[in-house]
C-alpha cells in the first residue's frame, strides 16, 4: 500500500535548467565516490604509519561504504522533513569535517570511526544533491542534467589508483583528505548561493520499522559482499547476504501494507523506472567488475608492474571521456531502447574479447579495447541515470531517487565480490586452462554473459520508452508500456 504525497512536501519553485548547480553536485558526488576506493594505493604506507597489519585497513573502507550505503534510506525522509537545502549543506560540512579528522587520525580506531562520519555526511551527498538537482531540471533537461551527474561514478573508480598513488607517493597518505577540506569548503559556500530556498513538511513521519529494515538489509547485504568479494567464500558470509535479502523482503512487504511507508513503492510501476532494478542493476554490478578485474589480470596474469597496469587502465577513463559529448545526442537521435541495447550488448562483446587478451597481445590493441569498453560503459551509465525518471511524477521523486542510489550502491559491492567469486570458481575448476591468465578468461566471459541479461531487459522496454525526455515521439511523451498502465 502506498500513500500520496502530502502537499506540503518540499518541491522546488524553480523549473529552469541550472547547470551551475548541476555541476557543484556533480562536484560533491566526485569527492564522495573518489574516497569510497582511494585508500587503496595507501595501504601499506597507513599501516606503516599506525603499526597494524595492512589486511587491517580495509576496515576503514568497508566501514565508510556501509556507512554510506545504510544512510541513504533515512537522507530521503531528512530532505523531506527539513529541507533538502538544508540536508545538502549539512552533508558537505560533516563529510568536510570528517576528512580533516581522517587526515589528523593518529590510530586505526580514530580513521575508522572518522570514515563512519565520513561516510555519513557522504550518505546525504548523493541522494539529496540529486533531488536538488531533479527537482529544479524540467524534463526536457534531464538528459543534460545527468550527463553532469553521471560522470563522477564514472571516473571516480578509474581515477582512484592513481590520485591516491600520487598523493601517497609525493606527499603523503594524509592528503588524500586534506584535499577535501578546501574543496568541500568552496562547495559549502557555493551551495549557499546556489541551492534554492523551497518548502518542507515539517510534519512529515517517519517510518522507523520500514527504516530499520532496510538499513539492516543495506548494511547486510554490503558487508556479506565485501567479505565475499575480499576474501574467500565462507558459510558465515553468505548467511550474511542471505539474511540481508530476507531483511528487504520483509521491509518491501512492511512497506506495501503500512500507512506512510519509507519509500512510495509505486515507483516500480513504472517500467522505465524499474528498468533500474532490473537491466539496470545488473548492467552496473558488470561494469563495476571491471576496474577490480583489469588491474589483477594485468599484475598478476602478464606480470606487469603497478604503474604500467594502471596506465593501460586508464584507457577506460579516455573512452569515458571521449565519448561523453556525443551522449546525450546519441540518446536524442536514437531514443533509449535502442542505446541502452547497443551500449549493453557493445559492453557484452568488449567483455568477451577481454578474455582472449594475453602477455604477448600488442599492448595498443588492449589499449583500443579499453578505450571501446570506456566509451560503452559510459554511454549506458547516461542513458540508465536519464530513463529512470523519465516517467516519475514529481511526488514519487524522493523514493525514486533514494531507491535508485540504494541500488548502485549495491550494484557497486556486488561486482566486485562476483568478480572475485568467479575468479575463484575458475582458479578452483580450471576449466579455462591452469595457467596465470586463465581464471581472468572465465571471469571476463561470465561477466559477459551477465551483460546479455541486461541486452534482453532493454529489449523488453517500450520503443518510445523515456520519449519525454530524449525527444523522441512526435507527441513529445511516451506511449505507456504495460507497467505505466497499471501504475496508480
Amino acid at each position: 500500500m502506498s500513500t500520496k504525497p502530502s502537499a506540503d512536501v518540499e518541491t522546488s519553485d524553480e523549473t529552469s535548467w541550472r547547470p551551475r548547480l548541476a555541476l557543484l553536485v556533480a562536484a560533491t558526488f566526485f569527492m564522495e565516490f573518489l574516497d569510497g576506493t582511494i585508500l587503496t594505493t595507501a595501504i601499506p604506507s597507513i599501516a606503516s604509519d599506525f603499526s597494524v597489519a595492512p589486511a587491517d585497513i580495509n576496515i576503514t573502507m568497508t566501514a565508510y561504504l556501509v556507512t554510506v550505503a545504510m544512510g541513504i534510506p533515512l537522507s530521503s525522509w531528512l530532505a523531506e522533513r527539513f529541507g533538502a537545502r538544508r540536508i545538502f549543506c549539512l552533508a558537505i560540512s560533516v563529510f568536510t569535517i570528517a576528512s580533516l579528522l581522517c587526515a589528523v587520525s593518529t590510530d586505526l580506531t580514530m580513521l575508522t570511526l572518522s570514515r563512519v562520519a565520513q561516510g555519513m555526511g557522504g550518505a546525504m551527498m548523493v541522494p539529496v544533491g540529486t533531488l536538488v538537482v531533479l527537482r529544479g531540471t524540467p524534463k526536457s533537461e534531464l538528459l543534460r542534467a545527468t550527463a553532469y551527474l553521471v560522470w563522477p561514478g564514472l571516473l571516480a573508480p578509474v581515477l582512484a589508483p592513481m590520485v591516491g598513488g600520487a598523493l601517497t607517493t609525493f606527499l603523503s597518505w594524509h592528503w588524500i583528505f586534506i584535499i577535501n577540506v578546501p574543496l568541500g569548503l568552496a562547495a559549502f559556500i557555493a551551495a549557499l548561493r546556489l541551492v534554492p530556498r523551497t518548502t518542507f513538511d515539517a510534519k512529515r513521519r517517519l517510518d522507523w520499522f520500514g527504516l530499520l529494515l532496510t538499513t539492516l538489509g543495506v548494511g547486510a547485504l554490503v558487508v556479506g559482499l565485501e567479505t565475499l568479494g575480499g576474501h574467500a567464500s565462507n558459510a558465515l558470509a553468505a548467511g550474511v547476504v542471505v539474511g540481508g535479502l530476507l531483511s528487504l523482503a520483509g521491509a518491501v512487504w512492511w512497506m506495501r501494507k503500512a500507512r506512510v511507508p519509507l519509500f512510495n513503492l509505486s515507483v516500480f510501476g513504472t517500467r522505465t523506472f524499474r528498468a533500474t532494478s532490473t537491466g539496470g542493476f545488473i548492467y552496473r554490478l558488470t561494469i563495476s567488475s571491471v576496474p577490480f578485474l583489469l588491474p589483477l589480470m594485468f599484475q598478476d596474469g602478464f606480470g606487469w608492474d603497478p604503474l604500467k597496469a594502471g596506465v593501460m587502465v586508464a584507457a577506460v577513463f579516455v573512452g569515458n571521456i571521449g565519448i561523453k559529448p556525443a551522449t546525450t545526442p546519441l540518446i536524442r537521435r536514437f531514443g533509449f531502447k535502442p542505446v541502452l541495447v547497443f551500449a549493453s550488448f557493445a559492453s557484452a562483446v568488449t567483455f568477451a574479447l577481454c578474455a582472449f587478451l594475453d602477455a604477448q597481445t600488442p599492448e595498443p590493441l588492449i589499449f583500443a579495447l579499453l578505450l571501446f569498453s570506456g566509451a560503452f560503459r559510459s554511454i549506458g551509465f547516461s542513458a540508465y541515470a536519464s530513463v529512470q525518471y523519465a516517467d516519475i511524477v514529481p511526488g514519487q521523486l524522493p523514493s525514486a531517487n533514494a531507491i535508485s542510489a540504494t541500488l548502485v550502491q549495491l550494484a557497486a559491492a556486488a561486482g566486485i565480490a562476483v568478480g572475485a567469486l568467479f575468479l575463484r570458481l575458475f582458479e578452483t575448476t580450471h576449466m579455462f586452462g591452469a595457467d596465470h591468465v586463465a581464471a581472468y578468461k572465465g571471469a571476463f566471459i561470465a561477466m559477459a554473459v551477465l551483460m546479455l541479461i541486461s541486452t534482453a531487459d532493454s529489449l523488453s522496454l517500450h520503443r518510445h520508452a523515456g520519449a519525454e525526455v530524449s525527444g523522441g515521439a512526435k507527441s513529445g511523451r511516451a506511449k505507456p508500456g504495460r507497467g505505466e498502465q497499471r501504475r496508480s
